[in-house]
């Protein structure tokens, strides 16, 4: 067996386990090795309910107190039943197992580790894994690996096929030049990949992951440092020289361009006009006003007789995006289309012709913008929002469309600008940091569990003002049916608090983007009054009329994350607010939450994130913006990040030119 023989010539993965990791991209031995663990689970000995800390993950010995009881709940079946020890009680819940009838009976013994948390008066622990007492004394003290998943395939299965390919780690080709490993002290690859798989202890694991993290941040930079070549020289096909018709959509909103949006345009206007293309990262805090930003671009490159492309990372934001732009530029005879994954065959057929044929002006979508099929008649500018989420070779390939068309990426990502010059070395940065006049500061508090009822409370007396309210909860694993079940539950719960004319609805993973798209479009016409979700799906609607963001388990999320979710409220004339409620009362906690309590800046949020998060602490929830590295964390890992950029410029352009370099690791990538 070799690293690159497809994943079914390992031991015990047939055909339909094979077809089960292709869904997550796992094709090869390779693959496998390096479908690296998103988290490890440890476990520690069982402690009292008493004693057990609230919403903590924490083991406890107890007995089966009743019987099990199965209700169904719409297309759930919930499980529950109570365990007890010497000093308390436990409800346990489960989601569609229903086989636990018959493996809990009432006087026996098991460890169950899971999160407790209180609901009322009961102390609750939802999904918890259960073990005897024989098999738990085998894992107390190791650290496990947690895989990605999906469903139908089960951690216990992806780590028995990682065990058996392991022995295959040593044969995987080191492609960082020597010069590197040897000035940066890099252990070998194999021993890197072997040990973030099985670490045996806490620091074997920080080594190991380290080395990879730095092949991550070293091959995204060599990337960045070979379109830099390339963008620097390359000249300006689509030299943009009237701007009568965007001036004019400027004098005509209805609200002052802001400091930082008139110096943004300001320096897109001299990019398009200028001798080589334009290549500008628009960062801007949540609210700052990029999109209308980004419709001076495109009014101004499509006045000037080229096209433009628009593309956004999931099909709800794209959609808001069409809606927004055809609003806006619509009156200034501006064509525009919306192209998506769930667009129907014919209506497709339709705009890939018009598209061709230079019938339209504008086209936005998703990744279906980057398709073979999809054919421009002169694209002049690319933008895309929120760039983390596709990636440098997706907004290359959407670059590839035209001949060297203009580029724009939009971020409310705030990253610290000495981060922001590594990541985005390929562009030129413009940041928006001021608000609109017209926007007033969102009032946050971070609270306990304890708050909730009151948080209620508050909520229906915004309902009844006419308003509406965001809850957010967090995925408690990455099954998205357990992310579902999550969500629908909390929406059930809500039932018995709020009176019945509330009207309560969810969202989830599970969805097919026309039934998120209704819910989206039901909640932006003011038929839903409380929209529960997850963050798995893009949230981002602007919907001027929300001004409440509740957030459950703010302790799971990064700041930045936090931040983002925040600036959903807070668009209109009527005071927002966001409530953070913390299952934890440990102060390094709090201590991070009350950030976002003192402040509204997202780039003053991200520093000091920075600051306090330190570079070895990867256990952390992930930020929202590092989503090109499948381990590497730009806040956590600031440290590394630094030292492969540093890696990066000891890289002679003779010895090692970045091309060939990147070619050849693409090749095995």
């Amino acid at each position: 067996m070799k690293p690159e023989d497809r994943i079914d010539s390992i031991k015990g993965v047939g055909p339909k386990t094979a077809a089960l990791f292709e869904k997550l991209k796992v094709n090869t031995v390779e693959d496998l090795l390096k479908l690296y663990p998103r988290n490890y689970l440890s476990y520690s000995e069982p402690v009292d309910i008493e004693a057990a800390e609230i919403g903590q993950r924490v083991a406890i010995k107890a007995q089966i107190q009743s019987y099990v009881d199965i209700k169904r709940v719409r297309s759930l079946k919930l499980v529950t039943c109570t365990v007890k020890d010497m000093t308390g009680s436990v409800k346990l819940t489960w989601f569609n197992s229903p086989f636990l009838k018959q493996m809990f009976h009432i006087g026996q013994t098991f460890v169950f580790v899971g999160n407790l948390s209180r609901r009322n008066s009961q102390l609750t622990m939802e999904h918890p894994e259960y073990y005897t007492i024989e098999q738990y004394e085998k894992l107390i003290a190791s650290l496990q690996p947690v895989y990605p998943l999906t469903e139908g395939l089960s951690n216990k299965m992806v780590t028995k096929a990682v065990k058996n390919a392991l022995p295959l780690a040593d044969c995987l080709e080191d492609l960082v030049p020597e010069v590197v490993r040897e000035k940066f002290s890099l252990i070998p690859l194999g021993n890197a990949v072997a040990g973030v798989h099985f670490p045996e202890n806490m620091e074997q694991l920080m080594e190991c992951r380290n080395r990879l993290v730095f092949d991550e941040f070293f091959w995204f930079l060599v990337h960045m440092r070979q379109m830099q070549e390339h963008t620097i020289k390359a000249e300006n096909h689509f030299r943009i020289k009237d701007f009568t018709v965007a001036d004019a959509f400027i004098q005509s909103l209805p609200f002052s361009l802001t400091k930082g949006q008139q110096e943004a345009v300001d320096s897109i206007k001299k990019d398009l006009s200028g001798n080589t293309v334009m290549n500008r990262l628009i960062q801007g805090d949540v609210g700052s006003g990029k999109t209308a930003v980004a419709e001076i671009a495109l009014l101004s490159v499509v006045k000037n007789g080229y096209q433009a492309a628009f593309m956004a990372p999931t099909e709800v934001l794209a959609m808001q995006h069409f809606l927004g732009v055809k609003k806006d530029l619509e009156p200034f005879g501006v064509r525009v289309e919306l192209l998506c994954g769930s667009t129907k065959a014919a209506e497709k057929r339709r705009i890939y012709e018009a598209l061709a044929a230079g019938g339209i002006d504008i086209l936005v979508g998703t990744h279906a913008l980057i398709q073979d099929k999809v054919v421009y008649h002169n694209l002049a500018l690319v933008i895309t929002d929120e760039q983390h989420r596709f990636g440098v070779r997706q907004r290359e390939k959407l670059s590839e469309k035209g001949e060297e068309p203009h580029v724009l990426v939009m971020s409310a990502t705030p990253i610290p600008r000495t981060l922001a010059i590594i990541m985005y070395g390929d562009l030129d940065i413009s940041v928006m940091k001021d608000m609109p006049a017209s926007r007033k500061p969102i009032k946050n508090c971070v609270v306990g569990p304890k708050y909730r009822p009151t948080a209620y409370k508050f909520m229906l007396n915004q309902i009844q003002e006419g308003h509406q309210i965001y809850i957010i909860c967090p995925m408690v694993e990455a099954s998205e049916n357990v992310e579902a079940e999550n969500v629908i539950e909390y929406q059930e719960s809500l039932l018995d608090y709020f009176p019945k004319e509330v009207k309560i609805s969810y969202l989830h993973g599970k969805m097919t983007p026309d039934e998120k798209n209704q819910i989206m479009q039901n909640f932006a016409e003011q038929k839903i009054d409380i929209l529960v979700s997850t963050t798995v799906i893009e949230v981002g609607i602007n919907n001027p009329n929300a001004t409440v963001m509740m957030i459950e388990n703010a302790e799971k999320f990064g700041l930045a994350q936090l931040h983002q979710l925040r600036g959903r409220v807070g668009r209109g004339d009527a005071q927002s607010y966001c409530i953070m409620l913390c299952a934890t009362d440990k102060q390094e906690a709090l201590d991070r939450l009350n950030i976002l309590n003192q402040s509204n800046d997202g780039f003053f949020i991200a520093n000091e994130d920075l600051k306090m998060r330190g570079p070895g602490d990867f256990f952390g929830v992930r930020q929202s913006g590092d989503m090109l590295f499948q381990l590497g964390d730009i806040y956590a890992n600031a440290d590394i990040l630094k030292k492969a950029n540093d890696a990066v410029s000891l890289l002679t352009k003779e010895q090692y030119p970045f091309d060939t370099l990147y070619e050849r690791k693409s090749l095995v990538l």
